[in-house]
């Protein structure tokens, strides 16, 4: 019978970066337990402005595929309105997203830091639960 890993990444206020470009930091949860630091570009209500806006919240399938940007496999957020190639890299701030979601293990006054492993331990993860027929689902709250 198939599972679901379920993630689940609760965005907090916004945060402006005087000479920088403003984001949202959150948190991450996978099946209900505290898994790292986010950061994306601000959330806005208007139109979308390309590399300076985080994806829609809802709730949707995710796996890990190889990055040609990135040249290394990587969670991919899947079904996006008017989105395309979102995947969850490290990061250090909003710039460095382009409407992804970036994950670390500290928070810093302009994002995250301490990425790698963290990346790295979402890709394992969500590895096992494709390896074992469950599905993958990001929840962005």
């Amino acid at each position: 019978m198939a599972m679901t890993l379920s993630l689940v990444l609760v965005r907090e206020n916004g945060v402006t970066v005087p000479g920088g470009e403003n984001f949202t930091p959150g948190k991450l949860y996978a099946n209900g337990l505290f898994f790292g630091f986010t950061c994306e570009d601000e959330e806005r209500a208007g139109p979308k402005i390309y590399g300076r806006t985080a994806i829609p919240r809802g709730t949707y399938p995710a796996e890990v595929s190889y990055s040609h940007r990135f040249k290394r496999e990587l969670p991919l957020i899947m079904d996006v309105p008017n989105f395309s190639g979102i995947r969850i890299h490290g990061g250090n701030k909003a710039e460095d997203s382009l409407g992804c979601i970036l994950l670390g293990q500290v928070r810093t006054g302009t994002g995250i830091a301490q990425c790698a492993a963290t990346v790295n331990r979402l890709i394992s993860m969500i590895k096992t639960a494709e390896d074992r027929g469950d599905r993958v689902t990001l929840e962005i709250k």
